[in-house]
């Protein structure tokens, strides 16, 4: 049976935000399914199988932390990684109370592909 590769579910609403991790994910072998904001994450079919979530915390809408709990609410189980700029206890304390990781922008060292590594079993 052939393997299949770790899903990624990336919601950002900056388009250079997120085209440049669905062509870094994609590079390391991740199917990403990268959405806009959170009604497409919503939208979006979340395969079989290995995988994670990595999810804006300021999404137009709803925050990314309500989105995560309307994703658990539908049967989400991946695991997940919420990125910001200077979390305040509040979130932090959200995030761990959801069991989400924070990883916070700029995301300019491997933190965030680290810990999705880690996180989708790649």
């Amino acid at each position: 049976m052939p393997h299949s590769p770790p899903f990624l579910l990336l919601v950002d609403d900056d388009d250079p935000v997120i085209d440049s991790l669905a062509f870094a994910f994609e590079l390391e072998g991740f199917r990403v399914i990268a959405c806009a904001d959170a009604e497409s994450a919503l939208d979006a079919r979340l395969p079989e199988g290995p995988g994670c979530m990595v999810i804006d915390l300021n999404l137009p809408g709803m925050d990314g932390l309500e989105l995560l709990a309307a994703l658990r609410a539908r049967g989400a189980t991946a695991p997940a990684v919420l990125i910001t700029t200077h979390p305040t206890a509040k979130v932090r304390e959200r995030a761990r109370a959801q069991g989400a990781l924070i990883v916070e922008k700029p995301l300019i060292t491997n933190a965030l592909l680290d810990a999705v590594r880690g996180l989708a079993g790649a």
